[in-house]
């Protein structure tokens, strides 16, 4: 049966458009680690499973992001299991604002990573920024509220890593940000698309009023070493 990329979107995504980010080969890849755990393999085959437990594995352990979950290979364990949301976006709701983005580069590496460490918007990495083009907002200089792309594959990119400092929610900021970037998104002509835990209702109601639907429930599954 022919499956939708976007039930496996970390193996497509990194056997296509972001192929460039990847560590190992043949039927699992993973991002480097400086970019983040994301892991993905080809399909349940052990020859798939044998290819995950031969990646590289630091303490953050290989997340994978798929349709079903994902069993712990020989030599390694499941640390941590959720339930996740895959979103994607036919159309754009769009809606007045007037709030002032800026492009982000590596010059504001530090401070990307530390919003992302403050808020935990989902695995963010050293260099996860350079998965794509950023944006955020910046008050008195110091950034309060991001959004950019993570994965892309055939047609879709994901809207990822979107997040605001505690001090400064509930003004819209990534409303407004997720919307510049899914039109850009838009624009190039693919479909933006997101993750978010299920149980994160009300970051999905926010999606909902964008643009974006639910399309299904995705298996999270961390692996470590060990067993």
């Amino acid at each position: 049966m022919t499956r939708n990329p976007l039930d496996r979107p970390v193996w497509h995504s990194l056997i296509s458009h972001r192929a460039n980010f990847a560590l190992g080969e043949g039927l699992a890849r993973r991002f480097g680690p400086q970019y983040g755990p994301l892991t993905g393999a080809e399909d349940a085959s052990p020859g798939s499973q044998a290819a995950l437990a031969a990646l590289p594995c630091d303490e953050s352990g290989l997340w994978t992001l798929e349709a079903d979950p994902v069993p712990a290979p020989s030599g390694m364990m499941v640390a941590q299991e959720a339930v996740g949301t895959q979103m994607v976006a036919d159309r754009l709701i769009a809606a007045d604002s007037d709030l002032e983005w800026i492009n982000l580069s590596d010059a504001d590496a530090a401070e990307m990573l530390a919003l992302a460490t403050l808020t935990k918007p989902g695995p963010f990495a050293a260099e996860t920024h350079r998965l794509g083009q950023f944006i955020g907002v910046k008050q008195d200089g110091v950034l309060i509220a991001m959004a950019g792309e993570r994965m892309r594959l055939p047609g879709y990119t994901e809207v990822s890593g979107v997040c605001t400092h505690p001090d400064h929610r509930g003004r819209g900021h990534a409303a407004a940000l997720m919307r510049a970037v899914m039109a850009r998104i838009i624009a190039a002509g693919e479909t933006p698309f997101l993750h978010a835990y299920a149980s994160n209702t009300g970051a999905i109601a926010l999606y909902e009023t964008l643009g974006f639907r639910v399309r299904r429930q995705m298996a999270v599954t961390v692996l470590v070493k060990g067993g």
